[in-house]
């Protein structure tokens, strides 16, 4: 797959609180954050946010880091260009103050950004609210996001942060105790459910990491945990990506499978959701 060069999506940006970032979008309905993972929005990130935009949804992808439309596959542009690009994204973030890569109860600073952005395409776009994907690094700030009621669909894929590095971090999410108590409430009053997506042998996203939101969380929290035979073996790094890099988009796979999950949620949430209160509304003026 080479660089995809972005046809098909309008370009922006979007300040809040005095930063300003590149914003792409695709699609119109209700907005869905997607926010990619390391090293950047890859073709096969944009290729995610194309089914999302033929769902009937506004694919919505901030650049946080990295290229847009860079291929990063090793297969692609070989080992030694694809390492360091990711090292690159990688620094970048590790060296930026918004983003907390190793503390445990503690949400990253751009989640602050990233609700305002979802509140301004919120009123944007229409709908019910908003949804969010979160994959690897930004994984956990589609949690975090939800402490807005105005974020209905939350997904979190291999939600990777903090790094494993010890125990504690490996059973925690990046996510503050206000926020997940927030998070929390919501699932119990409003019926908010969140879906985590990994592969169970990635060292990444420990097995301890979806036991805690299930503690947390309880039946709100739907972990979709695939065996790494699942996982598309022309992919080269290790199976982690489950809904881009390591996707088999096939029938009867389990990544095919699990991308349908979520955007079902999308559907159920952001678009039935919709069309019931626009039957309502119709019905009441009757």
């Amino acid at each position: 797959m080479a660089d995809h060069d972005l046809t098909g999506f309008d370009r922006g940006t979007f300040t809040h609180d005095g930063t300003t970032r590149r914003i792409l979008r695709r699609g119109t309905g209700p907005a869905v954050i997607v926010l990619a993972e390391i090293p950047g929005i890859t073709p096969k990130v944009l290729g995610f946010a194309e089914r999302v935009a033929a769902l009937g949804c506004t694919a919505v992808l901030p650049v946080l880091f990295g290229t847009p439309g860079r291929d990063a596959d090793p297969a692609h542009i070989g080992r030694l260009k694809a390492g360091l690009y990711m090292a690159s994204s990688m620094g970048k973030v590790c060296v930026s103050r918004e983003f907390t890569v190793l503390a445990t109860g503690k949400s990253s600073p751009v989640v602050t950004w990233l609700r305002a952005l979802a509140a301004h395409e919120h009123q944007r776009c229409g709908g019910p609210g908003v949804g969010a994907v979160g994959m690897c690094l930004t994984g956990g700030f589609a949690l975090a996001m939800a402490a807005d009621e105005r974020l209905l669909a939350p997904v979190l894929s291999q939600p990777s942060l903090p790094l494993a590095l010890t125990k504690s971090r490996a059973g925690n999410i990046d996510i503050s105790a206000e926020d997940l108590a927030t998070v929390r409430g919501r699932c119990e009053r409003e019926g908010l459910r969140v879906i985590g997506l990994r592969f169970r042998g990635d060292r990444l996203v420990p097995g301890d990491r979806f036991a805690f939101l299930r503690r947390e969380l309880g039946e709100a929290f739907t972990a979709v945990e695939l065996d790494d035979s699942a996982a598309n073996p022309d992919a080269v790094p290790s199976p982690h990506s489950v809904l881009t890099e390591h996707l088999i988009d096939a029938p009867n796979q389990p990544t095919r499978a699990a991308l349908d999950e979520v955007l079902d949620l999308f559907r159920t949430r952001l678009l039935a959701q919709g069309r019931i209160a626009d039957t309502s509304a119709a019905g009441g003026g009757a």
